[in-house]
């Protein structure tokens, strides 16, 4: 079973047998934010909807050839779930892109794995969980002050990160928590990975107006094309391979704490393909999002769910 839930497909034996289940889970994390980070050099062109049009699109297309989803036989409240799935879906990636058009990757990162930090800590009546939360809170008033120095709401964060960027990234995260709710529930109902391919293209569906107002004609640029199929295998298919076969071999707990040195994988790919630079407050604010996020994944058992 995947973190989702669901049925994992039978891996052919090869060099990720081979690989040691901490490198893959490593890989896929630097896949996803290299992934994001590329998405970015689209957005002069195409703008960060049309970006993310062409990342979920393309992505749709793989899981639909890949599981072959079929719409009859499910019942209404099935189907309505796989509505929500992909609207939840959509917002996740249309509002990240939107933030990271304002803000650095690593940033953009950060603020959203908030997201599936609440829900790894909701409800818990553990002390320790609390430090948890105090980290993260920390981190995230270290990026996004709520006053500027004259006492009014600020314009920009800390080193001038901008105050609008961070609170989309925030949103984003909102929307992970909701998808991760969403993917347990649907994993109990949908076996295989059908709900997915159909939740891909519902989001497909929902980001296309704005994609195609944002990209216009150079959605039809055959190397932008190329590249937003690059991002999608970069953010869907090759991680999503490769952690559902580390899941099989490491325990939950130990995925999640690797999956936390995320945003620090998105500082890290943003400095390699973009020349994003952070300050000394600004990583010290991604160290402490990770710190959190791997002690919330260690003691709550269980790892973030990421969109295939």
């Amino acid at each position: 079973m995947d973190a989702a839930g669901q049925t994992e497909p039978t891996a052919a034996p090869g060099l990720v047998d081979r690989m040691p289940p901490t490198l893959l889970v490593l890989g896929a994390t630097a896949s996803v934010q290299l992934g994001a980070a590329f998405a970015k050099t689209l957005f002069d062109d195409l703008g960060s909807g049309g970006a993310v049009f062409l990342r979920i699109g393309f992505a749709a297309v793989l899981l639909t050839a890949l599981w072959r989803p079929a719409v009859r036989g499910h019942t209404r409240r099935e189907l309505a779930l796989v509505l929500a799935f992909g609207l939840a879906l959509a917002g996740m990636n249309f509002i990240f892109y939107a933030a990271i058009d304002r803000i650095p990757v690593g940033i953009g990162v950060t603020l959203e794995f908030v997201g599936p930090l609440a829900v790894a800590v909701a409800g818990s009546r553990r002390g320790l969980d609390v430090v948890w939360i105090l980290l993260a809170a920390s981190g995230i008033l270290m990026l996004v002050p709520l006053t500027g120095g004259d006492g009014a709401m600020a314009d920009l964060g800390a080193d001038g990160i901008d105050s609008v960027g961070a609170g989309l990234a925030l949103l984003a995260g909102a929307f992970w928590a909701g998808y991760i709710l969403l993917s347990a529930r649907v994993g109990s109902v949908f076996e295989g990975g059908g709900a997915l391919a159909l939740a891909m293209v519902v989001a497909t569906v929902a980001v296309a107006p704005f994609g195609i107002v944002q990209g216009g004609a150079s959605l039809l640029d055959p190397a932008l094309l190329a590249i937003g199929f690059g991002v999608a295998v970069l953010s869907s298919a090759i991680p999503y391979s490769l952690e559902l076969e580390a899941l099989r071999r490491l325990p939950t707990r130990v995925f999640g704490v690797l999956m936390s040195v995320e945003p620090a994988a998105g500082v890290l790919a943003g400095f390699l393909v973009l020349g994003e630079v952070l300050g000394a407050r600004e990583i010290a604010a991604v160290v402490l999002v990770v710190i959190a996020s791997a002690g919330a994944a260690k003691t709550a058992g269980g790892p973030p769910v990421r969109d295939p």
